[in-house]
């Protein structure tokens, strides 16, 4: 049986450094040493979610994690969520339902934090209670000290657990001493001793020049560093921002089939579209530019987490002419959830939901019209798609009510009223539709292509991914001491 281990977190030198994949590897890597690990994040800031199977939200890198770990997520790995939906503003989702939008002022500096730290807690609790060990992240930087009496996610919640603290910096964008220094010279001494180890992420190289960095490191800090990892381009795992997505964009392929996906600035689930990419058959890519829309095959108007400001974004961008064009022209066109809505005659907002617009025209493709709802839609589901005998798989989140002026030609969902289906245009409100090969096949068999399909089992490739994940963390981080410090009992810490 194994050993009760103490909670273990990550934190950051700053945001994007690597946290959420180093946590997802050493979930991976517990499970392979036979624990039982659960993911914690208490706080996650994401337009990318994912439902649980009792229809609740929460941050999909946390679903990510729980993945790797080999167990069901749950709300209590992320009880709160927060999901920007305009300028400076986001909606609030607490253990998986949305309880108001707040800006980001009134969030970080009003004084509500201290109940989400309770409940947070809470949350924290009842995780440890199911699973042995609990694996924190942090989020954005430690040091962050305007922010940080009210901190409900960083040094504060390592604090409240007894976690064993690792700090992550990326090498790769430069100034790492300084980075690596400045954030635990900022740390009050309680924080400082919670500080177990220091990894330097994303190292490019021959890592033995680094030996003399390392021990300046260890000199400067007082504190050990326990792994250099090298930067790897050959294993995949979900990204959590959509920051690196306009640069998946290559010339269009004359021997593929084009796929471009707008690049709306509210996307949300842009992880729609991670298993359609890694077709063979497809190049995809993500796009802002109206010439693009020319040269693609299929044009997917992805979700949204303020559809009527990116309707907006549509037609002052002058995409929204070159999609009606190409829809003309008999490109496929495809939008899902708040895309699905863009796809209809109208969207209105009379309770405010998103902005202070009341009504505004959609793109008119088909004869729908959305009302945007106060209560949000959140479940999982299974379905058949179109006159197909297996069952295909996915979830919905979204804030709106769809109705169709008469019957729609053709549900996506077979034998349900869920979406629309023609020619060259589908619409729905289910993400994951393309991490089902019986869908992609359907769609690509639209197209003359002179290449076959390599059809890959996406669970089992993301399962070999997360082993690869923990081998290669295995390889370049001292996993011995970390299980050493988390097996020290409370006495001797």
């Amino acid at each position: 049986m194994a050993k009760t281990l103490r909670p273990i977190m990550f934190v950051g030198t700053g945001s994007d450094v690597g946290k959420s994949i180093i946590t997802t590897g050493i979930c991976r890597v517990l499970k392979q040493l036979g624990y039982h690990p659960a993911p914690f994040k208490a706080q996650n800031m994401s337009l990318n979610s994912f439902v649980t199977k009792d229809g609740l939200e929460i941050g999909r890198a946390q679903a990510v994690q729980a993945e790797a770990a080999g167990i069901d997520c749950s709300t209590e790995m992320n009880p709160v969520l927060l999901k920007p939906s305009g300028q400076h503003k986001s909606q609030v989702v607490l253990h998986g339902k949305p309880i108001g939008d707040q800006t980001a002022r009134s969030y970080f500096l009003g004084d509500n934090k201290q109940h989400l730290f309770e409940e947070a807690k809470k949350a924290f609790k009842k995780l440890q209670s199911k699973y042995n060990p609990i694996v924190l992240e942090g989020a954005g930087s430690i040091s962050e000290l305007n922010l940080k009496h009210q901190d409900i996610v960083n040094m504060r919640m390592a604090q409240a657990v007894n976690a064993d603290v690792y700090l992550v910096a990326d090498i790769d964008r430069g100034g790492v001493f300084a980075s690596v220094y400045g954030s635990i010279a900022l740390l009050d001494e309680t924080e400082k001793k919670l500080i177990k180890g220091i990894i330097i992420n994303k190292f490019r190289g021959d890592i033995s020049l680094f030996e003399d960095g390392k021990k300046i490191l260890e000199s400067l800090t007082n504190v050990p560093v326990l792994g250099i990892v090298p930067f790897a381009k050959d294993i995949y795992i979900e990204e959590e921002d959509s920051l690196g997505l306009a640069n998946k964009h290559k010339i269009a392929s004359q021997n593929k089939i084009n796929i471009a996906v707008i690049l709306l600035p509210y996307i949300s689930n842009f992880t729609d579209f991670n298993r359609l990419e890694k077709d063979s058959r497809v190049h995809l890519f993500y796009t802002r530019n109206p010439e693009d829309i020319k040269t693609a095959d299929v044009i997917i108007i992805p979700g949204s987490k303020n559809t009527i400001a990116d309707m907006q974004f549509l037609r002052t961008s002058q995409l929204a002419q070159e999609i009606l064009k190409a829809h003309e022209n008999n490109s496929f066109v495809i939008g899902i959830c708040g895309g699905f809505q863009m796809l209809g005659k109208s969207i209105s907002d009379p309770h405010h939901v998103e902005n202070d617009i009341h009504s505004i025209p959609g793109l008119g493709i088909i004869p729908t019209h959305t009302t945007l709802a106060s209560e949000k839609t959140t479940k999982q589901c299974a379905f058949q798609f179109k006159d197909k005998e297996a069952y295909c798989t996915g979830y919905e989140i979204h804030m709106g009510i769809t109705t169709f002026e008469k019957q729609q030609p053709l549900n996506i969902i077979n034998a349900h009223e869920e979406g629309y289906l023609a020619k060259n245009c589908w619409g729905t409100y289910i993400h994951g539709l393309f991490d089902n090969t019986i869908i992609i096949d359907d769609l690509l068999s639209h197209f003359n292509i002179n290449h076959t399909s390599n059809t890959i089992d996406y669970q089992a490739y993301k399962e070999e991914n997360y082993n690869k994940l923990a081998t290669h963390l295995k390889t370049h981080i001292n996993i011995d001491t970390i299980l050493k410090n988390m097996t020290v009992s409370h006495l001797e810490k």
